[in-house]
């Protein structure tokens, strides 16, 4: 009997396929539409193609599906390089195809925006191995109105749950004229460059530009369980993309293998609005209890002794921050496995009179711990941690890219999550949305942000590239010397760049500052938000963004190494409601060392503000509703 409907499926399945496999998927507003299809060629081996399309213009032209697996493969294929290997597709039969749709909205704990829709469409196309009926997998597809998504899905397998995964072949054939915002690692300088002669792979969230006008964006969602896909150059395609996997993932069935996101948009602008796409594609948290995820500003101690951690200290406080950071070999030499992460390891650091200090000044403490500390102590870490009273940890020098990494990293994030820690993870580690299911990830590097002092061409690239995967710890400064930027540039950072946990003065120390008047604006910025607004901007130009924190906003705009003037329309306020605009700017006449200047003027939402910023330049506006009193901050 089981031979029979066996015997049936197959047949099934072979007169499904000579008509064909064509379906499509439209976003909930009918403008994007991902087309998948599986055709056959004159030797009868099968493939799976998508594309997608725009209105009426293709941004995906047809593009391979495909992974490569080790298992059931014939002896022969399996003696070939495992870059020659027989496709794991070319003989799947199609069994049928589920539909769904999805409309909710939750409530990040941390977020650029106070509520997030979760809408879209979706499909599954169910697949099965023609010679061998164990073996099945499905096509997963999601269409939101910021893009589309799609994944392989394996069910559980009880015959053969071990799947090596050797590579990912998932095509991106682009139009001929498209450029990409090129990176080679996560903390690498930005070229805007042809699909052609790269130097090597590119990292992700990958943004082009099309010669259409529009702009994508590709990444990398819920990549927990994997190995890290960058981006490659077709070896025989023209102006086609290939996912370039880091190294081998070793499963177990069920699994699903990382989202591959496209998001489309008319403006750059759009993009950085709508980087909730990332998050939609992960998990819900399951933490019941996230009252003790706080975040706030912090600042690095860099004179690592009792009193000059007291006097950042009282440095915070004044200027309203709410954490401090003890950086790394506060217990031994950081690459070293004989170094023990709960005793201190340097003099005159009496670390527990320290974290009293800061709670009786409401300041929190943070710890540094690189990655070998972490690999043989984080099982009870994070709990002594607890018991301390420090409120988060820097994951420092992290390997990434390997499957065995990936969900190192990971398992960290939980273990310190099951502890109430906060995560900062630094080096060139980047999140995929995973801060959705794990809130108390706040930020994380992966980024070319102050250690390297980047030009401000650079900084105008990132909020469009990095910052599409989430907050980013760009590690801020005021007073270092080597920063190559004007200080009102620094100081709208804190604006045009997102994160929950904000680090400003890195370089830093309380002797450099004379409390000059523009901090205020620090002093008061919150770094979570209820409303985000990109006002203008393209990479590598310019880029202004406003922010709202209940009634009050706070604008950043920034230039590249190029002087700019800005028309920068308020039409974003409220209609009928007047603001004080507090407005912090570049000016040589200031009678400050930093030279920034302040005014003030009243506004509305018909104000138009005439925005003058000098080469690698910047200004940074507070705007406070008249009918409402100044906040203590």
């Amino acid at each position: 009997m089981r031979r029979l409907i066996t015997a049936l499926i197959l047949l099934v399945c072979g007169l499904a396929q000579a008509a064909g496999l064509e379906e499509q998927l439209a976003s909930p507003d009918g403008k994007i539409v991902l087309t998948v299809q599986q055709k056959t060629d004159a030797a009868g081996k099968r493939a799976l193609y998508y594309s997608v399309r725009y209105g009426e213009q293709t941004m995906i032209r047809e593009s391979l599906l495909e992974l490569r697996l080790d298992n059931h493969l014939s002896e022969s294929a399996m003696a070939l390089p495992v870059d020659r290997r027989a496709r794991w597709f070319e003989n799947l039969a199609v069994t049928g195809v589920r539909r769904d749709s999805h409309d909710s909205s939750w409530t990040p704990v941390t977020g650029e925006t106070a509520r997030i829709r979760d809408h879209y469409q979706a499909m599954a196309i169910d697949l099965v191995k023609d010679d061998n009926p164990v073996y099945k997998l499905s096509v997963e597809a999601r269409a939101y109105n910021e893009g589309v998504a799609l994944r392989f899905a394996f069910p559980e397998n009880e015959k053969g749950s071990y799947y090596r995964v050797i590579g990912e072949d998932i095509e991106f054939a682009l139009p001929a004229g498209t450029r990409a915002w090129y990176h080679g690692w996560a903390q690498a300088p930005y070229k805007l460059l042809p699909l052609r002669d790269w130097p090597d792979q590119s990292e992700r969230p990958l943004t082009l530009e099309l010669p259409n006008g529009l702009h994508v964006a590709l990444l990398e969602a819920q990549m927990v369980d994997y190995a890290r896909t960058k981006f490659k150059l077709s070896a025989d395609k023209p102006d086609t993309l290939v996912t370039a996997m880091h190294d081998v993932a070793d499963l177990i069935s069920p699994f699903a293998t990382p989202w591959r996101g496209i998001m489309i948009a008319h403006t750059p602008g759009q993009l950085v609005e709508n980087n909730h796409f990332i998050l939609n594609l992960n998990q819900a948290t399951p933490l019941a209890d996230t009252a003790w995820i706080k975040p706030g500003k912090i600042m690095r101690v860099m004179t690592q002794t009792t009193a000059a951690a007291k006097a950042n200290i009282d440095f915070a406080a004044r200027h309203k921050l709410e954490y401090i950071l003890f950086d790394w070999k506060w217990y031994g030499p950081a690459f070293s496995f004989g170094s023990d992460a709960t005793k201190v390891a340097i003099p005159d650091f009496d670390l527990p009179a320290i974290i009293a200090y800061a709670r009786e000044r409401g300041i929190g403490v943070w710890l540094y711990v690189n990655q070998q500390a972490l690999l043989t102590q984080s099982d009870t870490l994070f709990q002594t941690y607890r018991d301390w009273g420090v409120k988060g940890v820097k994951f420092g020098f992290v390997q990434v890219g390997s499957h065995r990494w990936t969900t190192w990293v990971e398992k960290a994030i939980r273990q310190a999550a099951a502890a109430g820690i906060m995560v900062n993870i630094h080096d060139d580690w980047r999140p995929t949305g995973e801060q959705r299911t794990w809130p108390n990830l706040l930020t994380s590097e992966g980024i070319r942000g102050n250690e390297e002092m980047p030009d401000a061409t650079h900084n105008t690239v990132l909020p469009f590239t990095r910052y599409l995967a989430g907050a980013a710890d760009y590690t801020i400064c005021y007073y270092d010397p080597r920063i190559k930027t004007t200080h009102a540039h620094q100081l709208a950072l804190a604006v045009v760049y997102y994160s929950p946990l904000q680090t400003l003065y890195w370089y830093d120390k309380p002797e450099m500052s004379r409390d000059e008047p523009e901090l205020a604006f620090w002093d008061r910025i919150p770094t979570v938000w209820d409303e985000t607004r990109v006002l203008d901007g393209a990479p590598g130009r310019n880029v202004s963004i406003a922010r709202r924190s209940g009634k009050e906003w706070y604008v950043g705009a920034i230039t590249n190494n190029d002087a700019r003037t800005v028309q920068l329309k308020l039409d974003f306020l409220p209609a009928g409601q007047r603001y004080e605009a507090t407005i912090y700017a570049d000016d040589a006449s200031a009678p400050t060392r930093t030279k920034v200047g302040i005014r003030r003027q009243n506004v509305d939402a018909n104000t138009v503000l005439t925005l003058a910023m000098p080469a690698s330049g910047g200004q940074a506006l507070w705007l406070r509703p008249l009918d409402s009193p100044p906040q203590a901050r």
